[in-house]
């Protein structure tokens, strides 16, 4: 209320401009955050969906290129002559460079594959020499870790970053044991992957890419001054040290970044590598946010442009509206004779306009006022005296049903019997007409109407009608929409008796079926034509909302049905021309009581 209050007194020139700010400035605001956020969202994940990519394609090409060594070392690690020529008994250094000189398959393997860059073999032999393809494995190399993890996985592959001794360089490198004869002697074998091939996977990738070992060295990156180092030495959040495959939020020398990393474990190894792609979130949007930037500048100076408009032209319309203002209050002082002018089409100017004729006008208006009042206070007694009518025109059920029990009584005394019952009939079969509402009846009393009804149509046709009702036991206090029933059972004497000169028999069957309740009512009447029986087959189609007005009957009935338990309960009818007409139709499930 206090701020309904302080919008009122304010002048309209300052409430112009805050429902400006209001209505222009805070939505365009709230707008350009959400757009802001959702624009950073989409930028993020397009940068996450291209680092995802990237991974697979590194991690496919990757698995490639290590495929390669992989297969080299099944075929050397099963090649006799290598074994026999890294641990037979040498007589003199001649026999051993005889022997290293005829062995070309190490050479030939480096020649041919160019995802290689060098083959070792470690094997204990007093009589050999090391020619940087077959060395004898002294101390430092027996005791580091990935010669003695090569001996104990018992053949499996492994992979590490390993130092070469013949150029001292570091390589990813495939690191396998092998028996290198049946005295159980065991030797180890080491190929180079080659850097040059891992550097060209990697460095068409656009965001930082690393591959890394299970020691978390880095064996292979597109930034070169990464290469060997740990990951703990790049300020990686530790937890980063020892994630699986997966995508993490992760802080990079305290910059929010984006990680994904992808597990690559080769066949038969008993390690793998990890590769792992970096970036930025501040570098990813840094030129959305400069769009952002550059749009706020804008939006700013048209606010402020326009916040300045709409200052003015609130200016310029309070003058008018305070001037239409003082003629108002000459108007309510009683002077009818002031004629207001102000320049102008707008709504202004227009209302001065309607306010010159409202002044020049009121007495008109007022007389059509009295009129308009005595209009409608002669609608209101028409409309009484229609109230009046419809309320004489109304039969008391109470007298009817006392007439007709006096007629009865009369036919009685008169040993009228069959008279008497059928006027007692007739009196219950309206008074349970005239009682029935919407509400669900039991079958019982349905069937109670029908033979009411089924008597009296006796009564009328003696012996040309007969009637027999097959009810299941079980059914009678099932619940059921009145005169349901009754109707059917008139079609068939109205469609079926009256149109033939013989007899005809009415069966109504209630039956319990797995599903629910099947009523049929049929006779041996005259039946429907071909043409009769599609007429009635579309009118019972068509939609319950395309009647006008309430219908009776067959139509009645099944709308009903529909609408109640849906189109599989609606009525189904077969005739056949002197044959007579069923109809039935199917209550889902049955209602008790």
């Amino acid at each position: 209320m206090f701020f309904i209050r302080m919008m009122n007194d304010m002048k309209l020139r300052k409430k112009m401009t805050l429902t400006f700010i209001s209505v222009a400035v805070l939505p365009l605001l709230l707008c350009g955050l959400f757009l802001t956020g959702k624009l950073r969202e989409a930028v993020i994940k397009d940068a996450f969906m291209q680092v995802s990519n990237n991974v697979d394609r590194v991690q496919n090409r990757t698995e490639e290129l290590i495929k390669v060594p992989l297969d080299i070392s099944y075929r050397l690690t099963n090649d006799n002559r290598m074994k026999m020529v890294a641990s037979q008994k040498y007589d003199s250094y001649i026999e051993v460079i005889q022997a290293y000189r005829e062995y070309t398959g190490i050479r030939d393997y480096l020649q041919l594959y160019k995802e290689i860059s060098g083959i070792r073999v470690y094997v204990s032999n007093p009589g050999a020499l090391n020619n940087w393809e077959f060395i004898q494995p002294d101390e430092r190399i027996t005791t580091a870790d990935w010669y003695k993890e090569a001996i104990e996985q018992k053949g499996l592959a492994g992979w590490n970053l390993i130092k070469d001794e013949r150029d001292d360089a570091d390589y990813l490198s495939l690191i396998r044991s092998f028996a290198v004869n049946s005295l159980g002697q065991k030797g180890v074998l080491v190929i180079n992957v080659s850097k040059r091939q891992l550097n060209s996977i990697l460095n068409q990738e656009s965001f930082p890419t690393l591959i890394v070992d299970n020691r978390n060295q880095i064996v292979a990156s597109n930034e070169a001054e990464l290469f060997g180092k740990n990951l703990s030495e790049i300020h990686v959040d530790e937890n980063i040290l020892y994630q699986q495959e997966g995508s993490y939020n992760t802080l990079i020398n305290g910059k929010a970044s984006k990680v994904v990393i992808a597990n690559l474990t080769p066949q038969n190894s008993w390690n793998g590598l990890r590769i792992i792609s970096v970036f930025s979130v501040s570098e990813i949007t840094r030129d959305a946010n400069q769009v952002i930037w550059l749009g706020g500048v804008v939006i700013t100076a048209s606010l402020i442009f326009a916040a300045l408009l709409i200052y003015a032209s609130a200016s310029l319309l309070s003058r008018r509206l305070l001037r239409l203002s003082k003629h108002m209050t000459q108007v309510g002082a009683g002077s009818w004779e002031t004629y207001l002018h102000i320049d102008g089409k707008d709504e202004v100017g227009l209302l001065s306009k309607e306010f010159n004729a409202l002044v020049s006008n009121v007495n008109h208006l007022v007389q059509e006022v009295q009129e308009t009042n005595r209009q409608k206070s002669l609608v209101e007694q028409r409309q009484n005296e229609i109230k009046f009518k419809m309320l004489a025109s109304q039969i008391n059920p109470h007298f009817l049903f006392n007439s007709l029990e006096s007629i009865r009584m009369e036919a009685h005394i008169r040993k009228q019997d069959d008279i008497a019952k059928a006027v007692w009939q007739l009196s219950a079969l309206l008074r349970s007409s005239l009682e029935a509402g919407n509400d669900k009846i039991p079958l019982r009393k349905e069937l109670e109407r029908v033979c009411c009804y089924l008597d009296l149509q006796k009564f009328r046709y003696e012996e040309r009608l007969e009637y027999r009702l097959t009810v299941d036991p079980d059914l009678e206090e099932m619940l059921v929409p009145p005169l349901i029933i009754q109707p059917l059972v008139e079609n068939s004497i109205v469609h079926g008796l009256d149109n033939q000169a013989e007899g005809a028999v009415i069966e109504v069957k209630v039956k319990e079926i797995p599903e629910g309740v099947r009523v049929m009512v049929c006779d041996n009447g005259a039946g429907f034509t071909g043409d009769r029986l599609a007429l009635v087959r579309e009118e019972l189609a068509a939609s319950v909302h395309e009647q006008e007005v309430q219908r009776i009957g067959l139509r009645n009935v099944n709308d009903r049905l529909v609408l109640l338990y849906g189109t599989s309960s609606a009525l189904s009818i077969e005739s056949e021309p002197g044959k007579g007409t069923c109809i039935q139709f199917f209550i889902p499930g049955g209602e008790s009581k």
